[in-house]
Order: structure tokens, then sequence, then C-alpha cells
């Protein structure tokens, strides 16, 4: 049963909810899953050429955020962070020049879900200024309409992230709804979609890790991928705990096979070695703030350099790719070849 469902996949047909269940089910560290994690890395390198890709990320600011999501260090309710904080726009330009000097693909500009939007387009406007008219800018905010779609585009965003991340609307405030609508409103306004099954709790059901793999499928994104949740200290999800990476790096290959060749991205965070061994193409570096981490500078703490992340893709067999992202790119290609 699992050979014949992995055999599909590779062969570049879409799996049925109850084929991916059956891949969810699949024992860890069992034969089946090493095949498993072998698959997801074959299928990773036939649909990207074996080129992955590192990201960076800047958080622009810190405020104890209405929207309340458990799993969130900024979520007004957890009190991690009682004082608002900016990061200066000097600094951020400096941030963003910094990554893209050391061939970062893609810069995320992130900000909590309730910072002002036409405050967030002016800081954009001056960083996205500030930087080579090639360097990918992709935005990471919360809901928005499809005006303000086009004005993320208008400023030279080349495209979102965005996720309907697992407890959507039960850990957090925010409907399921709501965050496909701004999925759609980015789609509308031609801007990319990247996206991940996040963030994994062992809590979580496999009917829920299904559910959410196919609603990632289903946004038409340049990425997907499985992130795990990281315990904020002294918060409800803390008595949860926390999935291990090599249980992860099952979750993260059941997704790439779950996923059709057209979304060439496999994307994991942490950045971690097993994630990117059984199929990561694609890491984050980070800066700023951070809403898995306790501090307002995470490059002190969590946040891993872009040297970091292109050293954990080449420990795993990959090539990093030094221009800027073709994930974000229009033009995609599966199996090395141009659509």
């Amino acid at each position: 049963m699992i050979q014949n469902i992995i055999e599909k996949s590779l062969a570049g047909d879409l799996l049925t909810e109850k084929e991916i269940k059956e891949l969810f089910n699949v024992p860890l560290f069992s034969k089946e899953s090493l095949h498993l994690l072998w698959a997801a890395r074959k299928k990773s390198i036939q649909v990207s050429r074996g080129i992955a890709e590192v990201h960076a990320q800047i958080g622009l600011n810190i405020s104890p955020c209405p929207k309340n999501c458990l799993f969130c260090s900024f979520a007004a309710k957890n009190k991690v962070f009682i004082d608002s904080f900016e990061l200066p726009i000097d600094d951020a330009i400096s941030q963003a020049k910094q990554f893209e000097m050391e061939n970062a693909n893609a810069i995320y500009l992130m900000t909590t879900a309730h910072y002002p939007f036409e405050k967030y387009i002016e800081t954009s406007k001056e960083i996205r200024q500030s930087l080579k008219a090639d360097t990918v800018l992709i935005a990471n905010i919360g809901d928005f309409s499809e005006a303000q779609a086009q004005e993320l585009k208008h400023v030279g965003f080349s495209g979102i992230y965005h996720a309907v991340r697992l407890g959507e609307g039960k850990d957090t405030t925010i409907s399921i709804k709501k965050r496909l609508q701004t999925m759609a409103n980015a789609r509308e306004a031609g801007l990319l979609i990247g996206t991940c099954l996040e963030p994994v709790g062992p809590e979580h059901t496999i009917d829920e890790l299904v559910q959410k793999t196919i609603i990632t499928r289903e946004v038409q994104p340049v990425y997907s991928g499985a992130a795990r949740r990281i315990p904020i200290p002294q918060t409800a999800l803390v008595l949860h705990g926390i999935v291990t990476e090599g249980h992860m790096a099952l979750v993260l290959a059941v997704v790439r096979l779950a996923l059709n060749d057209i979304i060439v991205g496999n994307c994991t965070h942490e950045p971690n070695l097993p994630g990117a061994f059984a199929g990561a193409n694609l890491l984050w570096a980070e800066v700023g703030s951070n809403p898995r981490d306790t501090i307002k500078e995470t490059e002190k703490k969590r946040g891993m350099s872009v040297k970091d992340c292109t050293r954990i893709l080449n420990d795993a067999g990959w090539n990093v790719r030094t221009s800027p992202s073709e994930f974000f790119s229009t033009q995609k290609f599966v199996s090395g070849k141009h659509l």
C-alpha cells in the first residue's frame, strides 16, 4: 500500500485524502518511514533541479497583539512582550542590505498582525528603494483586503507568506475563511504565495494534518512544507511539549509527497539537518522580532544567519542558489523543464 502511494506521487499524480492519511500513519523509524524520506528527497530534487534557497526575514516590530494566537510570543494574553518596540528604519534598511549582500534569495518583512497597514507600506517603500531592483521582497503580515494586496504589489513585493495554521479558529481568534480570503486577495493582485503546515504540535491529530496539508496544496503556493511549534515558556501550549526533529522530518516528507509537481519549494522551520535531509529545500535566516522567541533581537538567540542555513543545506547535500529566488518567480519549472 505505502509503496504504491509513493510511486503514485513520484509519477506526478495527485494523492487523495485517504492516501495522505496512510502516509501520516506510517510509524517513525520503520522501514516504510525511511522509504518516505528517500522518496520526498527525490521528489524535491526532481522539481527544484537539486537547488535550495535561503530566505531571510526581518521582524519590524513587537507589540502585544490582540489576535492572541496561543503559539505566538506576541499574543497579548501570553504576556511575553508587555511593551511595544519598532525597529528603526535605518536599522531595517541596513539589515535588508546585509541580507542582500549575503545572497539571501528573498527578504521578508514581518510585523505583528495588527500593525498599521499604511505604516507598513511606507516602511516597505523605503526598504524597497534601498535594494537592488531584482531583489525579491516578501510580505509577512496580518490579513488584508484586495485593495491592500494591490498596494503591496505596487510597492514592489513579489509575494506573501500566509498560512491557515493548525488550530486556526481555536488556538487563534482568526477564522480559516479569513486566512483563505487573504490568499485569494493576494493571487488576484498578482502576488505569489508561500505557505506551510504549521505550527505542528504533538496534540494535532492526523485528520487535522491531512486537512491542512490539502489546504496548502489548494492555495496554489510556490512552496509549502512543515514547521514545528516552538513552545513559549509559561504559556498554555507548553503542556503539549514539542515534536522532535526526527518526527518533523517524516511530516515534512509526507507534505512533499502530497504536493503537486508545480510546487517547487519545500520548507521547514526552524532550520535543521533532518528536515533538509528529508527534502526541505528552503530555510530561513531571521533578525529582529520573532514570534517563537522571547527577546527582541532573535539573531542573539533563536534566529539563524544566512551562513548557518547555507551550511545546513550544504551538509544535507543541497546546492544553494546565490541569485534572486526562483521559487518566487512567475516562471515555474518541473523536473528541470520550464513551463
